[in-house]
Formats: C-alpha cells, sequence, structure tokens
C-alpha cells in the first residue's frame, strides 16, 4: 500500500498515534524553517509522509537491533529526526545529528527541544568525529565516494552503514571502488522505486596498483 498520508505512514511503519503526533508536529516545524531557510525543496512538503518519513523510516527493518545512529550531514533531519521520533523511549536509543551547517543545526536542535527526541546535534564536519555507534547513516550528503570518507572514522569504530540513494546508485558505487575496498549490497526503496538503499558492512582504503 502506497504512503500518502499519516494513516498510510502508520500502517506501514506500526508507528502508535504518539509517533504520528510527534512526526505532524516535526512537519509544521519544517515547513516553517524552510520559509526562511533551504531546509527541503518546497514542492516535496506536501509528500512529506512518502518522501521524507517513509523514506527514512524504511531502514528500521535493515536494522532491527541498532541503538545507536549517526545520520551525517543531517540536515532538516532526515533520516535521523524520523528515527529518533520512532523510538523515543526505547531504552539505549540515541541519534547522533551531525550537521556543518549552523542555522541547520539551530533548526534541528528546535525540533530536538520541541519533541524530547533522544538525539544529540554537532555542528562540525562528520570526519571530525568518532563516535562509537552501530548504523551511520545519510541522505543527500555526498556521491558514495566521499560519503565513505566522511564515514569511515565511524566503520573504524565497528559500525555498519545504510545510505539512501538515488537512481544514480550503480555509476557511485562504481566509483567509490576507486577508492575505497568495502562490502556493499543495495536493497530497493520502499519510498521510491528510482531509489536505494547501499548497506555497507565493510570499508578500508583500495590498494594502490
Amino acid at each position: 500500500m502506497p504512503v500518502t498520508d499519516a494513516a498510510s505512514f502508520a500502517a506501514a511503519s506500526g508507528a502508535t498515534q504518539e509517533v504520528i503526533a510527534d512526526l505532524s508536529r516535526f512537519l509544521e516545524m519544517l515547513a516553517a524553517g524552510n520559509e526562511v531557510m533551504n531546509l527541503v525543496g518546497p514542492a516535496t512538503i506536501p509528500d512529506f509522509w512518502n518522501r521524507h518519513a517513509w523514506d527514512s523510516a524504511q531502514l528500521v527493518p535493515l536494522a532491527p537491533e541498532a541503538r545507536i545512529w549517526a545520520d551525517l550531514g543531517a540536515g532538516a533531519g532526515f533520516p535521523g529526526l524520523v528515527l529518533a521520533t520512532l523510538f523515543k523511549g526505547r531504552d539505549g536509543f540515541h541519534v547522533h545529528l551531525v550537521e556543518s551547517m549552523a542555522k541547520r543545526c539551530r533548526f534541528l536542535q528546535q525540533v530536538v527541544d520541541a519533541l524530547a527526541l533522544p538525539a544529540t546535534v554537532h555542528n562540525t564536519r562528520a570526519e571530525n568525529l568518532k563516535l562509537p555507534v552501530d548504523i551511520v547513516t545519510a541522505r543527500a550528503c555526498a556521491p558514495l565516494n566521499r560519503l565513505l570518507g566522511y564515514a569511515r572514522p565511524y566503520f573504524q569504530g565497528g559500525a555498519q552503514g545504510l545510505f539512501l540513494k538515488g537512481q544514480d546508485v550503480a555509476s557511485e558505487l562504481e566509483e567509490a571502488t576507486r577508492y575505497w575496498d568495502y562490502e556493499a549490497e543495495t536493497v530497493p526503496s520502499e519510498s521510491d522505486p528510482r531509489g536505494r538503499i547501499v548497506r555497507v558492512r565493510r570499508l578500508g582504503r583500495a590498494r594502490k596498483v
């Protein structure tokens, strides 16, 4: 069943009424914030429940036991804020929102505070941190070869990666092999038939020949 609104999102994700209320408040804050800064494309806000909420929530079944996540280039909070909303109250669950732009960090912090989410906002570049996390994720952050560079400190700490990618994922994977020795697979996106989720289990530097 396609996700078109809050009810179909709840049916697809299993979200409670409390989660839907929090995400609805997040949507209100996103729409207001987008009036004064570039958070997401304005045309995507009416499709919030599929384009942003479900796009983020579909990661959960791929790492159901993960407790600590890092969202690199967190931007408007996708997928990080959605994950934090879904698992607010889950013992030990936490999301690190890593974002280099201060004004976006202020927005992220406003949402975290308003919804009392289990999340920490880090106003820095992703590669400057080495947080112990289970999963490192990102959406619309950078091409895969650069993104793996940003994520490398987290992989060195034992993390795996779940990266939301678009229709150019095949070329990004091929380009990344020039720089990285990695083990990855792609999973079809449930929110966009053109999209893929790249699961990276292992990451190292490519051998020079």
